[in-house]
This record gives structure tokens, C-alpha cells and sequence, in this order.
């Protein structure tokens, strides 16, 4: 490793948000909506219409998916929210896979000494599941999921991007998101933010408001190279 290169790198930590980020986690998820909604007696959805629902958490990617089939009632979402789970905790990693050239972009800044660490609205059970089914634990000095730090302590909040940064010993930190959930919870941080256009967007990527966009991980070292700690 060139040490020079390594001491210019300006990240200490890098966090990742996974799904829509580093993995494609697209087809697993809505196979879990379209179980709920088909149990329910409504209409599934394709994937590329469950995919702007995902981020904030299994119940609200249901609830958007019963509001785009006739809408529920709070109690009618507590029994499908199960069923959902349950499906999904049964087949987490049919489908899910890194984004290409992801594991490429993670090896690259470890090879820079960067701390990398992934930051999650999924249930901290079941990302760290997928991380270990996919043989990716090793790579992440930690994982905080949506109901690691408490119930309302998920993203947006800023509460998990500065656990990740304590947890992974402190210096400049950057995240990699794909949600306005991403980039609100660094921004309150105080953490440059990139966001990904092939994630699992519900708007234009240009009005997530993160400081710079890319569209394929080959990007990511040089636009993390050009972006400066706060």
C-alpha cells in the first residue's frame, strides 16, 4: 500500500446504507410486500413500484403498499407486517446480491486503512443475517440497524451515523446512501453524504440534496477524494 496515497485519503470512516446502496436487495423485498398483499386478497405490484417504498423500514414499505391497493387500517397492518416478516425471514437472500463493483469499492478503502461500517433502517437481526449469508460481516467494524439504538432512532434521525462514528473510533467520517431517510441522518450529522442513482430512489436523485452523486461504484474513490470533512 502506498502510504503517501493512504495519508491524503481524507475519510477515516465510511458508513454504507444497504439496501438500494451496497446491495440490490429489490427482488427479496418485494416478493415479502406481494406475500402480504396476495394474503390479503389485493393485487401485487412489480418490483419497480415496491423499490421508491423501501428505506424507511419494513412496516412503511407495507404501508405504502397497501395504500397503492386500497389502503388498511392500523390493525389490518399489524397482522399483514407479520406475515410480511415472516415470509421475508425465510427467504432474505433469494435474490439479494452487492451492487456490481461494490465489493471492488469496499476493498479499495480498506485498502486506504478507511473504517467501513454499514448504517441501516433494516432490523439489525436481519442485516446482519444478509452480511453473513453473503460472507460480507468481516468487511464492517460495526452494523447499526433501525432498532439498535431504540424505537424513533432509526434514519433520518442522526442518532445511528453518530453511534457508526463512535463505534468505529472517531475521525472524518462519510456516508453512501440512496434515500432522502440517507442523507437528511448524515446531514444532521454533520457527514458529507453520496448518493447512489441506482438506488432505491422515490425522487430525483439531484433533489436528495447530497453533497455529490454517483451512478456505479467505480466512482466512489474519486468523488470521495474530491469532497472535504465538515
Amino acid at each position: 500500500m502506498d502510504s503517501n496515497s493512504s495519508s491524503r485519503f481524507p475519510w477515516s470512516i465510511v458508513g454504507f446504507d444497504m439496501d438500494g446502496t451496497l446491495l440490490d436487495t429489490s427482488g427479496d423485498l418485494a416478493a415479502a410486500v406481494n406475500h402480504a398483499l396476495d394474503s390479503a386478497r389485493r393485487p401485487t405490484l412489480p418490483v419497480d413500484r415496491i423499490t421508491p417504498m423501501i428505506g424507511g423500514g419494513a412496516r412503511h414499505m407495507l404501508a405504502q403498499g397497501m395504500a397503492a391497493t386500497g389502503g388498511c387500517t392500523d390493525a389490518e397492518l399489524d397482522v399483514l407486517h407479520r406475515r410480511l416478516l415472516d415470509y421475508y425471514e425465510a427467504n432474505m437472500v433469494v435474490h439479494t446480491r452487492p451492487y456490481p463493483g461494490a465489493l471492488a469499492a469496499l476493498d479499495a478503502l480498506a485498502a486506504k486503512s478507511v473504517t467501513l461500517a454499514v448504517v441501516t433502517n433494516k432490523l439489525e437481526g436481519y442485516a446482519t443475517r444478509i452480511l453473513g449469508e453473503l460472507g460480507l460481516t468481516d468487511r464492517f467494524a460495526c452494523l447499526i440497524g433501525g432498532d439498535s439504538l431504540g424505537p424513533g432512532m432509526g434514519k433520518p434521525s442522526p442518532a445511528p451515523i453518530r453511534a457508526m462514528m463512535e463505534r468505529c473510533g472517531g475521525g472524518p467520517a462519510a456516508f453512501v446512501g440512496d434515500s432522502i431517510y440517507d442523507v437528511k441522518a448524515a446531514q444532521a450529522a454533520g457527514v458529507p453524504v453520496v448518493a447512489c442513482s441506482f438506488g432505491f430512489l422515490d425522487r430525483p436523485v439531484a433533489d436528495l440534496g447530497a453533497d455529490a452523486v454517483i451512478h456505479g461504484y467505480a466512482e466512489l474513490l474519486p468523488v470521495l477524494e474530491g469532497l472535504a470533512p465538515r
